[in-house]
């Protein structure tokens, strides 16, 4: 158990933490939360060991293994993928050199029955134990698995390092910080350099590890599926929920309307007190029962309400001016980097007020297609046409590379700022949380999460109609999250972002393009949506490669495998058939409520009927919509 007792931690007479202590358990699965600056990294930075605080300490048993994966790092070079994932088991070099020792030894006596020599055989099992643990039976075979789950390719394997990207040597990091099978695990945002499907197989993986964790995360619904633990850190304190991300919200907003409604009411009782004793303090025949009441407010235990932090983003974008119907077609797009084709043949229909998002495996094109659409690089073959009136407002993912580091915030946007709302702009900065001094701030001093702000607030100036977001959310708190969703939501314009973000992509885009394998493939529907067919897709195509080509005879071994992709299937056509029944009975009751309510407005007189009959009537007629549209897409996917 890793303990961390009365934690302060100061900067510049400011402080970030105020006396704050909490253990962390085996198994532990713990969500570190708060808003940006509420010292989250500098947290796991402590419990690592890199930073030391101002006062207390966090005390690790003597042999405790910690694997930590900060945001940013330096990775090493000079070595090829695979390479460099295998240096996760140097120390198993170690482990096999004393078990090596520990056999010549052992091979050199004769004295089976003393106890030096009963010592020997249990230091060999004990180590050979922690060998076979760590993988040292299979390093390469675990390895490449660990690799491919986390997006790598095996062609990837012999290439050097240094040809792939920050985000993919992140991944390389986080593989080896895997393979060593750490007691706890501390990994702050491993989902900023993720795809969907690689996030997908890390919550699979962090489900069954069996050390602690303690996480950073603004992905939400990764939270929930992984953690069982949430620590709030707010204005200096920390708040101990045991339970997940969803969870926690709603605990915390109960235990603060409680308190809120404690403290009110203790503090009706202080002023009827205080009032009665102001009342009679004077009066003679009441003095022992004001003397009574004085005692009695001394002893009353003062009810404290917890600090809120009250910022938050203020995002609201402007009207979009009107375009034409079709905002962007992409026909028989290309582009090749090299000799590497990145995609080919891409066809895409974006109509004006649409809401679509790009997902995929990272490199696999996504970022180039909206840098080709922004006219920020070249189109090699096909074509790419906006529509009439449409103009592009265009977030950038590489914010650190477009903007000019030596100038200010303010100055950041006064440079695009024209007539006058030029008058506005430190009312802008306010809305996105730079106030006071933090606007004459240089760029290059900027966090993360500060620049994602500062380049929200410019894109607000821009009068566009169609606005192109490459990983918005990267670097932004929850509520910050929320917020530019809901603003998005309400954007009459069209949007086209790019995201692996699930939560925030849900009931936010109404289509999806998959870049895979060099093709975009357009899915109609949400991301939830997307996520189910992928899921159909991938068990088809597994059957496809599992039938044979010629009516040979199988050998035991393939018919084994045979029978249970069959019952794999069988299982899988048994739920389809569950949920398809299910949502046949939704659509019976919706239809039966609104034969009903058809029966109540066809009487002569429906005066009588009020704006929450027709509200509920519109209700259900959309739920029986979507009804009938999952009750579509579950056809389809029957085999």
């Amino acid at each position: 158990m890793v303990s961390v007792n009365n934690i302060t931690v100061e900067f510049s007479g400011y402080t970030l933490f105020d006396n704050i202590s909490f253990a962390i358990n085996p198994r532990d699965r713990i969500g570190l939360v708060g808003k940006n600056g509420a010292g989250k990294s500098t947290l796991l930075k402590i419990l690592v060991g890199k930073q030391t605080p101002a006062a207390g300490q966090v005390v690790v048993p003597a042999g405790y293994t910690i694997g930590y994966l900060p945001q940013q790092m330096a990775v090493a070079g000079g070595r090829t993928v695979l390479d460099e994932t295998l240096q996760a088991f140097a120390c198993l070099h170690e482990l096999q050199n004393r078990i090596d020792r520990i056999m010549q030894e052992l091979a050199s006596r004769n004295d089976y029955e003393s106890e030096g020599y009963h010592k020997l055989i249990e230091q060999l099992n004990e180590t050979s134990d922690q060998y076979h643990l760590l993988g040292g039976d299979n390093q390469e075979g675990e390895a490449e698995k660990t690799l491919m789950g986390l997006g790598f390719k095996r062609s990837d394997f012999p290439r050097a390092t240094s040809e792939f990207s920050g985000g993919w040597r992140m991944r390389i990091e986080l593989a080896k910080i895997l393979l060593q099978r750490p007691q706890l695990l501390l990994l702050d945002e491993p989902t900023n350099h993720l795809d969907i499907e690689s996030i997908q197989w890390l919550e699979d993986y962090l489900k069954d590890y069996n050390g602690a964790l303690t996480l950073i995360s603004h992905d939400r619904a990764f939270l929930d599926n992984v953690t069982n633990r949430t620590i709030e850190l707010l204005l200096g304190k920390a708040y101990d929920y045991k339970v997940n991300y969803s969870k926690y919200v709603a605990l915390r907003r109960e235990r603060r309307e409680q308190q809120l409604a404690a403290y009110e009411n203790q503090q009706r009782m202080i002023e009827k007190t205080e009032e009665f004793i102001e009342r009679f303090r004077y009066k003679a025949t009441k003095s022992n029962q004001v003397q009574s009441r004085i005692k009695q407010l001394e002893k009353v235990e003062r009810i404290e309400i917890d600090d809120e932090d009250t910022r938050a983003l203020h995002i609201k974008f402007p009207p979009a001016p009107r375009s034409g119907q079709v905002a962007l077609t992409v026909k028989d797009a290309g582009k090749r980097y090299g000799g590497q084709t990145v995609f080919s043949g891409a066809n895409i229909t974006i109509e004006r007020g649409e809401k679509v998002a790009f997902v995929g495996r990272n490199g696999e094109g996504k970022t180039t297609m909206l840098r080709m659409i922004t006219g920020n690089l070249s189109c090699e073959t096909g074509k790419i046409n906006t529509g009439h009136n449409v103009h592009i407002g265009y977030y950038a993912q590489n914010q650190d590379e477009i903007m000019d580091n030596k100038i200010t915030v303010f100055e950041t946007l006064d440079k695009v700022a024209t007539g006058n709302i030029r008058t506005k702009l430190r009312d802008i900065l306010g809305a996105f949380l730079f106030r006071g001094d933090d606007v004459d701030k240089k760029v290059q001093v900027l966090s993360g999460g500060e620049r994602s702000r500062l380049a929200m607030a410019k894109l607000m100036l821009q009068p566009c109609n169609f606005l192109a977001l490459d990983e918005p959310t990267n670097h932004m708190d929850m509520r910050s999250k929320d917020v530019l969703k809901n603003a998005l939501m309400n954007y009459d314009g069209t949007l086209l972002v790019v995201s692996h973000d699930r939560e925030f992509l849900d009931g936010l885009a109404s289509k999806v393009y998959e870049f895979r394998d060099g093709r975009v493939k357009e899915y109609l529907g949400g991301i939830n949506d997307f996520l189910q067919r992928r899921k159909i897709e991938n068990l088809k195509e597994i059957e496809r490669k599992a039938a044979p080509e010629t009516p040979a005879a199988a050998t035991p071994k393939e018919s084994a495998k045979s029978y249970e992709e069959k019952k794999a299937q069988e299982r899988q056509q048994r739920k389809l058939k569950t949920e398809i029944k299910k949502i046949e009975t939704r659509i019976q009751q919706h239809e039966q409520t609104i034969a009903a309510m058809d029966a109540q407005l066809a009487q002569p007189e429906v005066q009588h009927l009020n704006d929450d009959f027709f509200q509920r009537y519109e209700r259900e007629k959309r739920a029986l919509e979507q009804a009938m549209y999952e009750w579509e897409i579950l056809q389809e996917q029957e085999i």
